[in-house]
């Protein structure tokens, strides 16, 4: 099970600030690609690709955050209502839904979420999907 903590930078690698800030010039487009931005905070692109998705700033824009999960589901009646049961009891609110046809019975699904008014943390979202007879393979893909 994934935990996630919010912790002083000043616990951390210099190489976590600079990841972020590598990010940032990209979505600011200050740079043209990563490369540049790896450059340009003094980085590696392979230290960029293994950080890039696991580290993130607190600054007001990622409080208001999204998430991304992908599920395995059984291709029984009800199974995905009770997912977006969890997703609506836990504050959050769904933006996009993509299920593939199933095969073998089971129909992999990937749900993007709102998590700006969730009351509960996201592993609690994710062990709440886990309980759901018929769910399998819970993953968060990426979190904004």
């Amino acid at each position: 099970m994934k935990q996630y903590y919010i912790v002083d930078q000043s616990l951390l690698p210099e190489m976590f600030g600079k990841v972020i800030a590598a990010r940032q010039l990209l979505e600011e487009g200050k740079v043209a690609n990563i490369s540049e931005a790896v450059k340009a905070v003094g980085i590696s692109r392979g230290s960029y690709y293994k950080y890039k998705d696991l580290v993130y700033s607190t600054d007001e824009a990622t409080w208001n955050r999204k998430a991304v999960i992908s599920l395995m589901l059984n291709d029984r009646p009800g199974v995905l209502s009770q997912v977006l049961k969890q997703v609506a009891e836990s504050g959050a609110s769904i933006l996009t839904i993509n299920q593939n046809i199933p095969i073998h019975q089971m129909a992999s699904v990937v749900i993007s979420i709102d998590l700006s008014h969730i009351t509960i943390t996201i592993d609690d979202l994710l062990e709440n999907f886990k309980r759901v007879a018929g769910t399998s393979q819970v993953h968060l893909v990426s979190i904004e």
